[in-house]
């Protein structure tokens, strides 16, 4: 049963990836391994989960529930009631997240509140415009999350550029610059904020250690693409329906809507640091609020144009599919991750290569790295950290250099493939771009840029310690 769930997540994965040649939608292909993989844990359970590793506390309220005595229905239990819920917990709160931000990004979109942005952005040169939009998402990813920024970003590019083709490309340049951008900020990607929570990183630190092979990884693709790229982008017709006339939004309108928006989305990271809160109830909290601020805005107006602006008409918009194909593929690793085969991934790198020198802790963090575009990184971080605690000097100190490059290649990695990143996974629901697609044309670029920034870093590193 343990190798079956393997065998299944690498099958669904090849329908994720063949999506366009076998035609079958991604999210129902995702949809199926997900539970499939939990099925099979479910009735393997008793040959896969160590009993000695269930704590005394759960054994003592399971007793308390009546749950049977035998070992394989304590065992089943515990998969059931308690380890499947716990991942639900996590997967719940990215979902709530995603929608949320969705959301708010489509209710700024109804307003044309990009329009402040995207009318400032007057070159319609391929080059000139893939850095302004490579370097508006870094910092934008670093000041909010990779998630968030990839949703914003995309829907800037929908007022940008029309030929879905080029549209893909800046799509996957987004997704680079997004993860390199989250990367270095203890808010930006969800690996750092864990091993920063985790106390393993202080916020300083990182930002100083990694920032440079961070703007490395998002530069190096950019400076190549900068000699392959030639020509204009054509930008898309604005919508000429009568109905935009009757009742337009005015100037005061868009403005307000997206500077709300935008500070709603900024203070989600914040009210998660005061608060220690999940982020998606910050989240939620300024989606809320943006409906009650909106809802106040239009409420002279008549029910059709309220209706349509807002929160109530734009959330018909959200692109259920791709809500269901992350949870699709959550399902899926996070039945690896419970099962431990995550954890046993990371234990055979540590015993094949080793953490005692340097080159043992960057040839671990690589490929961890790596790994992190075929599987979650979340729970590839979350086990390195329960494999190495916390030491008082050597490379796992606080800001030691093991947490130091894990952060970078964790957060980086995942953009080798477009379903290894939460970024990425926006990417492709919210354009359709397909797997086959994005290896092609993005992969070689991100693991170069991937490459070059583990060789600064390494550098920086061996500069600083000569």
């Amino acid at each position: 049963m343990y190798i079956l769930m393997v065998i299944i997540f690498v099958l669904g994965y090849l329908a994720i990836a063949l999506e366009h040649s076998i035609g079958i939608d991604k999210a129902a292909s995702a949809l199926i391994t997900g539970v499939l993989c939990w099925t099979v844990f479910v009735l393997g359970s008793t040959n896969i989960v160590d009993f000695n590793s269930i704590s005394q506390n759960l054994l003592g309220l399971f007793s308390e529930h009546g749950v049977g005595s035998s070992q394989g229905e304590i065992i089943t239990h515990y998969v059931t009631h308690h380890q499947i819920l716990e991942h639900l917990a996590e997967i719940a709160s990215i979902l709530f997240f995603l929608v949320g931000a969705m959301t708010i990004v489509e209710l700024v979109d109804a307003h044309e509140g990009f329009a402040v942005i995207t009318d400032k952005i007057k070159t319609r040169n391929k080059v000139k415009l893939m850095w302004i939009v490579a370097i508006i998402t870094f910092f934008f990813s670093a000041a909010l999350d990779n998630l968030t920024t990839t949703i914003v970003m995309v829907s800037l590019l929908r007022k940008l550029i029309s030929n879905q083709q080029q549209r893909w490309l800046f799509a996957g340049i987004v997704v680079i610059a997004a993860n390199a951008g989250g990367a270095w900020s203890p808010i930006g990607d969800v690996t750092t904020t864990m091993l920063w929570i985790g106390g393993q990183i202080t916020t300083v630190k990182i930002i100083t250690g990694i920032i440079l092979p961070s703007i490395i990884c998002m530069i190096v693709p950019l400076l190549y693409l900068s000699f392959k790229l030639k020509g204009n982008v054509m930008r898309p017709r604005k919508e000429t329906s009568p109905d935009r006339y009757l009742d337009p939004t005015s100037n005061f309108e868009r403005n307000f809507v997206f500077i709300a928006g935008v500070l709603g989305l900024i203070m989600v990271p914040v009210y998660k640091t005061v608060t220690h809160l999940p982020p998606f109830m910050g989240m939620m909290l300024s989606l809320g609020m943006l409906w009650l601020l909106t809802d106040i805005l239009h409420r002279s107006k008549n029910k059709e144009f309220r209706s349509k602006f807002s929160v109530v008409g734009v959330i018909r918009k959200i692109d259920t599919p791709s809500v269901l194909f992350f949870l699709g593929i959550l399902l899926a690793v996070s039945s690896l991750q419970g099962a431990g085969h995550l954890t046993q991934m990371a234990t055979a790198l540590d015993e094949s290569i080793g953490t005692s020198s340097p080159n043992g802790v960057f040839g671990v963090g690589f490929i961890i790295g790596l790994l992190s575009s075929i599987v979650d990184n979340v729970p590839l971080v979350a086990a390195s950290m329960g494999m190495y605690p916390l030491a008082a000097e050597g490379y796992f100190m606080q800001d030691g250099l093991f947490w130091e490059f894990i952060a970078y290649c964790a957060g980086t990695g995942g953009s080798a493939l477009i379903i290894g990143s939460a970024a990425g996974v926006a990417a492709m629901g919210l354009e359709n771009i397909s797997f086959g697609w994005y290896l092609k044309n993005i992969s070689l670029l991100a693991i170069i840029g991937y490459v070059s920034g583990c060789l600064v870093y390494m550098a920086q590193f061996y500069l600083l310690h000569a």
